[in-house]
């Protein structure tokens, strides 16, 4: 990294990863050098960063509450601040962007400590853990949905940006939705993110063969899959006669939601940021156990504007889903409608207001 560039703090799953890789392109558009700081786990993930530019700093995520447990991740973690802290001076950042995550908290803080310029982006809905730890000690906020922040002081550093989402979702956004008639093709796609695909293997082809028959043979299903779950979801797609793609991942899935009608699937920030660029419809099942609900609170922005239905997961079973289906199918003007809705609250220059915003914060004149 040139001296003077940005360092982002970003690790743990894609959903941080995505719009750190989002503002690094729209930052590089600008000529300014963006490196990464990152935990081994998303390093692997981390292929539009240079590998010269991607610096492992140890961390880990509070899991147990146990003394032990604690222990280790707080050791672990102050590691990583004491290596973050090291490598501030030889990095020289003009500033430090953070995505949230517990990988984030380490060089966030070394970086506040030090004087450096910071900023942390929050993705959801609420504020998540580690981003509510470090709200107070950085210079900015930026907010991917409108967050409710109480605390005056926060709420004068805080700026909505937008979710910045990827180039591959700027150029699916520029698809229409496609025309649906009456007896044509009914494209649906279906996935569960990092963390839940296995809810979708168990209840979307159970929903499926609960459908009418004439609008089962108009189906085309595109499914993520875990690989253990692979062989079963076929299985069950084949013996129903649907046609289906079924796969582990899809390298081009913005592409595959722009061709969709419906879309099945959790309520992650890059998820629905990315369904709401494009347009697309949704029935979202927020993950269930999340302690800040932060899934709940996304899905919840995407109902409220028309654009999705949330199905809690008690509630998110093979019967309720093909009712649902069915009723949205029935009338090709609602699920026109629903996509409208859902563009209507996407931001597409999210990546730009963010680069800007960092620029103005950080002093850096492009």
């Amino acid at each position: 990294m040139q001296h003077g560039g940005v360092l982002v703090a970003a690790g743990g799953t894609g959903g941080h990863l995505f719009p750190a890789e989002a503002l690094a392109a729209a930052l590089g558009k600008r000529n300014v050098s963006v490196a990464l700081a990152t935990d081994s786990r998303a390093a692997r993930h981390a292929g539009a960063f240079a590998w010269s530019a991607v610096h492992v700093i140890p961390s880990a995520t509070v899991r147990g509450r146990d003394p032990v447990s604690l222990a280790r991740t707080g050791v672990t973690l102050g590691l990583g601040f004491a290596k973050a802290w090291l490598q501030m001076p030889k990095l020289d950042p003009a500033i430090v962007v953070g995505f949230g995550g517990y990988p984030s908290v380490p060089t966030m803080l070394a970086a506040a400590w030090r004087g450096i310029p910071t900023l942390i982006h929050e993705q959801n809905g609420v504020m998540g853990r580690a981003n509510r730890f470090l709200a107070p000690r950085v210079t900015a906020i930026a907010t991917g949905f409108p967050v409710r922040l109480d605390d005056p002081a926060l709420a004068a550093k805080a700026t909505h940006t937008g979710n910045p989402v990827r180039p591959a979702v700027v150029a699916a956004a520029a698809t229409p939705y496609p025309v649906l008639s009456a007896d044509g093709a009914l494209h649906l796609l279906a996935f569960g993110g990092s963390q839940g695909a296995r809810v979708m293997s168990e209840i979307v082809p159970g929903a499926i063969e609960r459908l009418d028959a004439g609008l089962r043979a108009r189906l085309r299903v595109v499914q993520q899959a875990r690989e253990e779950d692979l062989a079963q979801v076929r299985d069950t797609y084949a013996r129903l006669g649907v046609s289906a793609e079924v796969e582990s991942f899809f390298s081009d899935l913005p592409a595959r939601m722009a061709a969709s009608h419906l879309v099945v699937s959790r309520s992650g920030a890059s998820t629905v940021a990315e369904l709401a660029a494009i347009g697309r419809p949704a029935i979202l099942v927020p993950l269930p156990h999340a302690l800040d609900q932060d899934q709940h609170a996304n899905a919840g922005m995407l109902e409220r504007a028309g654009g999705g239905i949330r199905l809690d997961q008690a509630k998110f079973t093979p019967d309720r889903l093909a009712a649902e289906i069915s009723k949205l199918t029935a009338d090709p003007g609602l699920l026109s409608a629903m996509a409208t809705a859902a563009k209507s609250v996407g931001v597409i220059d999210a990546a730009d207001r963010l680069a800007n915003l960092v620029l103005r914060v950080a002093g850096i004149t492009k």
